[in-house]
């Protein structure tokens, strides 16, 4: 069986990138790609040729320096000037699992034959991708607008031979693995540094990034509430279809239904229950919980839309003999689109939160702290501490990033998205909300126990009994932090079949 991915003008979707990535797939251009790729290359060639006038970024300076006209004789040194002065990343190292998938949305946005690339230099990243040759990325230094250019810069010294890679385990200088590979450096031509720095793919390769953990973890929230709603002995009422067919938002009505099937032959939900109602974080769980899933479902149709865009600047257009110089490197559709995920995701955390709090309560038969002997131990009290902690960080990430813009590039550049602050701190919350789903989990499953001897449903038991497998009963104070830890890899163990 062929474990190759075409790059094409098919339609990418986020459930093929993580086909892509979770089947370890290699990349190659389809012969579309390459037609591509050689007749934009071949027209920008014969237009340099026989154009004399200035056209931004091919044959002038960058920014600001628009205006200044560069010879013919340097265009190739003015696209190397360009990718080595942009290299000004900062701060920690973007995670190898975001920096492939830069490298893929790269390639694939240089694929449709509008940036003027070289077939070789994309089959270089090609190359970069399938050898796992992952260049030094850092974290800091874009604006979000002219794309992500320190990121990008940073993303491409490999392929002139500069900067360092992740390669093998370790970090090494490119030079060494394009030695180790008998492959020599890129010599970029017109335009060529510009097509790979300008872009948005540090922000899209985070947005891919955060969606697909988004998506199951938003799956973890409703199961996890649940099993909440099962140790606190809640009522199944409020998951009646009849209340959410009067309120038919989308998300709601999933997560309704999901816990619903999740309590499906559960004992415990079934007896009679002597309170009338339950605390909000329990009874309003499909109208929060689905609020953030209509949010996940709004990013993902944004991202969708940007990861199969041509995102460079200027853009070559050969049926109408153009190339023109516009703004599609500007990253305020997906900088909104990502303080619009952090909002919704610090929002199933700070629910969670709330659920752990009214499980260690005392309340509903449940001992205090969830622990015998309360007092002599302090049981789960003080997960319940970092959780709050968490949450409360997360209210502080959500804030948004994309109301800011500082003017760059003496004024050239006078409105940016900060898309990629957007992208950090999203990602930051995402898994802030990982860490607080599995101290909810811990309390739980903890508060379960004591239900016994009535049992939930058999789903429920069956996960149940899996995670106990690694983190056994709370009997007597331990020490915790290697619970919280065993937890959250129980759960990122898991894969959904389908990114719902």
């Amino acid at each position: 069986m062929d474990n190759t991915h075409y790059i094409s003008t098919e339609v990418l979707s986020l459930e093929t990138l993580q086909e892509i990535i979770s089947h370890h797939k290699s990349l190659a251009l389809s012969d579309e790609a390459k037609v591509n790729i050689q007749k934009c290359r071949a027209y920008l060639d014969a237009k340099m040729a026989s154009h004399l006038k200035p056209i931004y970024g091919i044959n002038t300076g960058f920014g600001s320096l628009c205006n200044v006209k560069i010879s013919n004789d340097n265009l190739s040194k003015l696209q190397e000037n360009l990718v080595k002065s942009h290299s000004c990343g900062t701060g920690d190292e973007v995670p190898t699992a975001i920096v492939k998938l830069m490298l893929l949305l790269k390639i694939q946005s240089l694929s449709y034959g509008h940036s003027g690339i070289q077939l070789q230099t994309v089959e270089r990243l090609v190359d970069f991708y399938n050898n796992d040759i992952l260049p030094i990325v850092y974290t800091q230094g874009s604006l979000g607008a002219s794309g992500d250019l320190a990121p990008l810069a940073h993303l491409s010294l490999p392929l002139l031979g500069e900067g360092e890679v992740f390669f093998e385990g370790k970090k090494v200088h490119s030079s060494e693995v394009l030695k180790h590979f008998g492959w020599k450096p890129i010599v970029l031509q017109s335009k060529e540094g510009l097509a790979l720095l300008n872009g948005t793919q540090f922000m899209s390769a985070y947005g891919v990034h955060i969606l697909m953990k988004a998506c199951k973890f938003s799956y973890f929230a409703d199961l996890i509430g649940t099993i909440s709603l099962e140790g606190f002995d809640g009522r199944i009422e409020p998951f009646h279809e009849l209340i959410h067919s009067i309120r038919p938002h989308k998300g709601q009505i999933l997560t309704a239904n999901r816990v619903t099937q999740f309590l499906k032959g559960s004992k415990i939900s079934s007896q009679v229950k002597k309170h009338v109602q339950d605390p909000y974080s329990f009874r309003c769980i499909p109208q929060v919980h689905g609020a953030s899933k209509d949010v996940i479902d709004y990013v993902k149709n944004v991202f969708k839309t940007e990861i199969n865009s041509v995102t460079d600047n200027p853009n070559i257009f050969i049926d109408t003999d153009e190339i023109i110089s516009g703004g599609n490197f500007h990253g305020q559709p997906l900088a909104l689109a990502l303080d619009f995920i952090a909002i919704a995701l610090a929002e199933l955390g700070s629910i969670s939160e709330r659920r752990t709090f009214q499980l260690i309560s005392g309340q509903r038969n449940l001992p205090a702290f969830l622990v015998d002997n309360p007092g002599l131990n302090s049981g789960l009290m003080i997960p319940q501490y970092t959780a709050a902690s968490i949450a409360s960080q997360n209210k502080q990430l959500a804030t948004p990033a994309s109301v800011d813009s500082i003017v760059s590039s003496n004024g050239q550049e006078d409105h940016v998205s900060m898309g990629a602050n957007a992208a950090t701190k999203a990602l930051r919350v995402m898994e802030n909300v990982e860490r607080i789903l599995a101290i909810e989990l811990m309390n739980a499953s903890q508060a379960i126990e004591f239900r016994r001897p009535l049992e939930s449903s058999d789903f429920i038991e069956q996960f149940l009994k899996s995670y106990r497998i690694e983190v056994p009963f709370v009997k007597e104070d331990r020490i915790l932090h290697y619970d919280m830890d065993k937890t959250l890899s129980f759960l990122n163990r898991f894969q959904l079949l389908t990114i719902t």
